[in-house]
Order: C-alpha cells, then sequence, then structure tokens
C-alpha cells in the first residue's frame, strides 16, 4: 500500500481480475509509491486523494456493459483533466481490436499483451517514469 514519501513517484495500481504476477515488489525496487485497488470504484476514490504518476490496470472487455465497452472508459475519461498521468494497460491478446478502438479515443502510455513478464512491465515503468511530467 501506499507509504506516504511525498518525494516518490506515485504509482495506482487497479487489479480487478488479476491473471498476472503481483508487481509490488517490482515497484518498491524503482522507489515507487504504490496504491493497489481491486475495483474501478476504489480507483475512482483513490483518484479523489492523489493524482498518481503512473496507473496500472487490466483492461477488461466485457459485451454486456450498456454504455462502454470495458471497465477502462470512466477511468480514462476521468483521467482527461490530468494529461500527465501515464497508463500502462494490461490486457488479454484476443480483446487488441477492442483496445484498440478505446486507445483511439483516449491516451494510453503502453499495452502489455498478457502473460506479462516483469521485464517488460519493468521496462513500461521506466520510460513512464523518465517522461518529464506535463502537469
Amino acid at each position: 500500500m501506499a507509504n506516504g514519501t511525498d518525494n516518490s513517484p506515485h504509482l495506482l495500481a487497479i487489479i480487478e481480475l488479476g491473471g498476472y504476477p503481483n508487481f509490488t515488489p517490482l515497484y518498491k525496487r524503482l522507489g515507487v509509491d504504490a496504491e493497489l485497488v481491486s475495483s474501478q470504484r476504489k480507483a475512482q476514490a483513490a483518484l479523489k486523494r492523489r493524482v498518481p504518476e503512473v496507473i496500472v490496470a487490466e483492461y477488461n472487455f466485457q459485451s454486456d456493459f450498456r454504455d462502454r465497452t470495458s471497465n477502462l472508459e470512466t477511468l480514462m475519461a476521468r483521467l482527461q483533466k490530468h494529461p500527465e498521468v501515464r497508463v500502462i494497460c494490461i490486457y488479454q491478446p484476443e480483446y487488441q481490436h477492442k483496445l484498440d478502438a478505446l486507445r483511439a479515443r483516449f491516451p494510453v502510455f503502453a499495452a502489455l499483451p498478457l502473460p506479462v513478464s516483469e521485464a517488460a512491465m519493468e521496462e513500461a515503468l521506466q520510460q513512464a517514469l523518465s517522461k518529464p511530467s506535463k502537469g
């Protein structure tokens, strides 16, 4: 969970379904203050408390949603007010075409297909953390 250090980059990890390794040790090794939540509702509450530099989230395609196609639309719409936040998205390869449609509407910094290796996540995080903030 968050350790509260103000000089460390803040990361919000949204783990709804899982299916990939727990990257908390990697976050700590990179000196990132990571907050883990288990739902989009909890992520929205976390964003009210503190806007992170990076968000790691799963893309979960859901054909039964009435007004959206995945778990990320609401989050991404809110992040339009915070263009400096870099989103790293983990997705199932069979839904890449659906993720591509989301990416046409919202900026996703990196998209990593499952299974996600620690090396791939580390590379994406280092790139995200090295980008100068626009905010």
